[in-house]
C-alpha cells in the first residue's frame, strides 16, 4: 500500500496457485499496519474467483486491538504483523489459478460515507497453509 494508505478503489487481487486438489488447506490474510491504523476493527469484502468461473463472495470482520486499544498481531518495530482466517479447511477441487480480491469497507461510526483512504496498512497478502490439529495428537 503506498504511503500506508488503502484507497477505497484499490482492490488487489491475489493469484493463488493451491498445491493440490485433494487436501484440505487453511487461507489466511497477511496483513501488516501501523500505529496510523485508527479503528478497532477491520471490515474486508473478499472474493474468491474459481478456475472455471463460479465466484464466492464474503463479509469478513477481524477485531484490530484488544478491549485496551492496543494493536493486535505480532510486533515488529512500528509494524504490527496480523494473520487473519479467511477460510478454514478448505479443498481447492478445481486445478489452475484462483483469483482472490480484497477490499476494504470502512466506516467511521455514526457515518455512512466509507473511509476513502485507510490510513496505516501497509502491506497485504495471503498464505496458503496445511491445517495444524489444533488440541489432537
Amino acid at each position: 500500500m503506498e504511503n500506508a494508505k488503502w484507497n477505497i478503489k484499490q482492490a488487489p487481487v491475489f493469484k493463488v496457485s493451491p498445491p493440490d486438489t485433494t487436501n484440505t488447506y487453511d487461507l489466511f490474510i497477511n496483513l501488516r499496519n501501523n500505529h496510523e491504523y485508527a479503528f478497532s476493527n477491520l471490515y474486508l469484502i473478499s472474493e474468491i474467483k474459481f478456475p472455471q468461473g463460479r465466484t464466492f463472495v464474503d463479509t469478513l470482520e477481524f477485531d484490530m486491538t484488544d478491549n485496551y486499544g492496543r494493536y493486535l498481531g505480532r510486533e515488529r518495530g512500528d509494524l504490527y504483523e496480523n494473520k487473519l482466517w479467511l477460510r478454514e479447511g478448505i479443498r481447492f477441487r478445481e486445478s489452475g489459478t484462483y483469483h482472490l480480491t480484497l477490499r476494504h469497507v470502512m466506516r467511521k461510526t455514526g457515518e455512512i460515507t466509507p473511509v476513502q483512504n485507510l490510513n496505516g496498512i501497509v502491506d497485504l497478502g495471503y498464505s496458503i497453509e496445511k491445517p495444524k490439529n489444533y488440541g489432537k495428537d
